[in-house]
Order: structure tokens, then sequence, then C-alpha cells
């Protein structure tokens, strides 16, 4: 982890609302990204940094959706091994280590213990790690090696190795998505993309047959206004094909849905180690994680179909209940559900192998081109957004003519910042405000700090000091005021523990 001592590391440029307002609202774009979470964010840091005129609108807020509700790991994907997958565990790795460099101060490397219960266990899982060190092969994360019970105990004091053999240690990279996700914002607006939260693409701009741009709504204001551009992408994650729909309204869905919902408890779960357990195989066949992340444990996750895109899923007491019970049987002391800090979830857009012929089920990115020119790039995961990026940008700019331009983004620096926790309440909303474009209780407590995320009791009696603060420094009244409370009172009512 970054040393607690530090209160922030590099400001770099803020993001203003207000004038890339009015940039969106003045200005011709060469690319028009709609989405803000972690692929739209890439693509918009990508297309500026090639030079290209870049504009990005989020109909919420900056990794509002799936993009703020990941495991917090930038991964080759383990299981993905034992699916033979080979190709995207090299390609994860490869951005895994990219990401490592260009964003040092939010990406850190993070030791795991896989525990053996027999030799079988143990050869198996030692040969599949050693594997994914092979396909790692130009990083420096540390190598994988078997560790004695008592060697993983010394690592995990809390760990159950009654019925273990012994266990395998290796290496991953832990992340802080939302604040990675403010530091693509702040590197695409440096870089000179005009980039603006809260505003929705409500239809496009068309001329022949080809877009030429998006009718947008200011969700503060309710002010229309168009943005122009030669390119439009279609980055919205879980929500692709409601824009989709809007270009055609009979196009097919190119999505299915998966929720993962994760638990939060206290730090002392794993005895105050800086170490993670995976464990390698539950019940439904996959791997559960528990990692120690901001003074606390982060476990999870699950893997439910889910109906539809929603801004807010929640995790189900079945949920809960379930990745409290395999944890459990790895301790040696019992977790209870009144530990829990906070329960939340996200969804996983998946492609529906129905609708592409030629992408799995699976993690993978699908990118598509509509008949009017709207680039679709959706799928994926954090760890291989910044490839999801560049095959998103070749597709736009290769489709409105624009240049051809190499993609910058393998080695280039973000502009991190990490949240000053040392800072008072009133300056950490003030920088929230200022630098990242923070307009609620939610962004300050969800995304700006991970308040939410980590304790939503806490955050609950947070919110009204933080209500007050936003509405001086935004200019609100006190009905907005009150309402900020009252929303986040809501929505925090559903994160802590069962419902």
């Amino acid at each position: 982890m970054a040393p607690r001592s530090r209160v922030f590391a590099r400001v770099g440029a803020p993001v203003n609302r207000e004038s890339s307002l009015q940039r969106l609202q003045t200005e011709q774009f060469d690319v028009l990204v709609i989405g803000g979470g972690a692929t739209g964010l890439g693509t918009a840091l990508d297309a500026a940094a090639r030079g290209y005129r870049t504009a990005l609108i989020e109909a919420a807020d900056f990794a509002k959706a799936t993009s703020s509700r990941s495991t917090k790991l930038v991964h080759g994907g383990v299981r993905y091994l034992r699916q033979g997958n080979i190709a995207l565990v090299r390609e994860a790795l490869l951005e895994r280590t990219r990401l490592h460099n260009n964003a040092p101060e939010l990406v850190h490397e993070l030791p795991f213990i896989v525990p053996a219960n027999g030799f079988f266990d143990l050869a198996y899982y030692s040969a599949g790690l050693k594997a994914y060190d092979a396909l790692a092969a130009e990083s420096t994360f540390a190598r994988s090696r078997i560790l004695s019970s008592r060697g993983a105990k010394a690592h995990i004091p809390t760990l159950n190795v009654d019925r273990m053999r012994a266990a395998v240690m290796y290496a991953d990279a832990q992340f802080d998505d939302a604040r990675l996700a403010l530091a693509l914002a702040r590197t695409a607006a440096k870089r000179g993309a005009a980039v603006a939260n809260y505003v929705r693409a409500d239809a496009f701009l068309a001329q022949n047959g080809r877009l030429g741009g998006a009718v947008a709504i200011d969700e503060e204001t309710g002010e229309r206004f168009t943005i122009g551009a030669r390119a439009v992408v279609n980055a919205t994650g879980i929500f692709a094909d409601d824009l989709r729909r809007i270009d055609d309204a009979q196009a097919k869905p190119l999505l299915t849905f998966s929720r993962g919902s994760h638990i939060v408890l206290p730090s002392n779960v794993l005895g105050e180690a800086s170490t993670a357990l995976l464990v390698p195989r539950t019940s439904d066949g996959r791997v559960l994680f528990a990692i120690p992340w901001h003074d606390h444990t982060l476990v999870g996750t699950t893997d439910v179909p889910a109906q539809r895109a929603e801004l807010e899923p929640h995790a189900t007491d079945a949920e809960v209940r379930y990745i409290i019970s395999t944890l459990n049987r790895y301790l040696n002391r019992k977790i209870f559900e009144s530990d829990v800090l906070s329960a939340w979830a996200g969804l996983r857009p998946l492609i529906d192998r129905r609708a592409v012929q030629t992408a799995r089920l699976s993690r993978e990115h699908a990118l598509e081109v509509s008949r009017t020119g709207l680039v679709t790039i959706t799928g994926g995961k954090w760890t291989t957004y910044r490839k999801m990026a560049q095959d998103a940008v070749d597709a736009a700019a290769a489709h409105a003519g624009l240049p051809a331009v190499a993609c910058p983004t393998a080695d280039l620096r973000l502009e991190c910042c990490e949240t000053p926790m040392l800072m008072s309440l009133q300056a950490r909303t003030d920088f929230a405000v200022a630098q990242e474009m923070a307009r609620t209780v939610d962004d300050v407590l969800a995304r700006r700090t991970r308040a939410l995320f980590v304790d939503a009791k806490a955050a609950r009696y947070q919110a009204p000091s933080i209500a007050s603060l936003l509405a001086r420094r935004l200019g609100r009244d006190a009905m907005w005021e009150r309402e900020q409370v009252r929303s986040f009172d809501t929505l925090a009512s559903r994160y802590r523990g069962l419902t």
C-alpha cells in the first residue's frame, strides 16, 4: 500500500465542469465519447493523447456504475487459465504491468495466499501459478512460491491451517477503481479533452445517414444543446444497448448481465495482514478474494445473473450469507452478519454470443460499428480498459477519416492524485468540488472518498456535513441540501449489511 503519511500525491490538472460545458456547446470535435467509466475515460484519454479534438460526457458521475464496484484488483485472471484462455491472460498481464508503471501512486503489488488441502491441490495450484508467472515474463512482480501451512499463517494470522497441507503465494496488483477513473479524467483534461459529468446523450445528430454528434442534456439545469463530432463512441458499459437503440431502434441486445457482490469487514478479519487470501474453488466454481483495502477487509465476489442494467444494484441477503459462509471455512475466527460494515454490488456487461458471432460469453470485449457509424465498445474489465480504448479509437478514427496516429497510451503516465485523507472534512470536500467535479453527497462519499463502500453507517453520519459544505460551495439552497441528505440516507441504507 502507499505510505499513509503522505497527504496526497501529484495534483495535476483539475477537471472543470463549467469550462467543459462551454466547450461542448461551442467547439467542433473529432471524437465524442459517451460514458464516463473505465472504458469511456480511457477512450477519451487515448483520443486526446493522439491529438484528436475530444469530448466526453457522462450521464451520472464518473465511474458511478460498474467501474467503482470492482474487486479492486488489476490482474491477469487466474481463473481464465483454468478455462484455457491463454491469450486473454497474457494480454491482461501485459496491461497489468503497463498500468502499474503508469499509475504507481494508485496501483500497488499485493501478495496472495492460496491454501491447498492436499498434494494434488498443491501441485495443481503451483503449476497454474508458475504458468501465470511465465505469461507475465516482463513483469517485476514477485514470482509464485510454495509455503508451509505455518509460513502461510505467518502472513495471514487468522488463517485456519488445520486441514491445509501447504499454500502457494503469488502476486497481483491492487488499486482503487474510482480514484483511477478520476486520474484518467484528469489526464484526459490535461491533454485537451472537454470532460463533463451529469450530461446525458438524448439523441444523435445525423446527416445523410451518418452520425455527426449528439443532442445532450445538462442534468443539473435541464438545458439541451448539441455537440458536433466526426465520430461518436458508445462506451456506456451496462447501458450500451440503450444507446445502440437510440441509434437504431431495431438493434438486437448485445449484452447480458451478471451481478458481483462484495462485503467489507474490519481489518482484523485477516489479522491486520497486508497479504490477501484467494479461495481457489467455491461451491459455485468461482474464486473468492479477501483483500486488505483502506484499512478494512474487502471480500467478494459472486456471479449471479441479473435481468437488467441499473445504476444501483444491491447485494442480496443470500449473496452476503454465501460470501460469509465461504470465508468462514478458511479462517480460525467466525465472521457474523453483524460484522459487515458495507455490502454492495456491481453489474458485469457480458457479451451475448447470440448477438455477436465472433464473441464469447465472457469478460472479453466486443467492438461494433453500426450502419450510421456509432462505435460501441463494451465488455472487458478494468485491467484491459486501455486496450479496449485503443481498439475503440482506432475504429472511430478509421470511420471518420481522421489522420492515422499511433496509440501513445502504453507508457503514458497518469495524472494521479490520492484522496487527501489527512485534510479536514471541509478541505476534502472543497478539493473534490474544485479539482474533481464532485456535485453531490454521493459523489464525495462514494467515489471521491470511499466512505460509503468502506463503512456505510459512518458515511451516513458524515452526509449532513458534506451536504452543507456542498450547498455553500455550489450555491445550492436549503431544499437541495435536505434532499441530498435524504437521498444519501436512502442509498446508504442499502449498503449496510443485510437488507
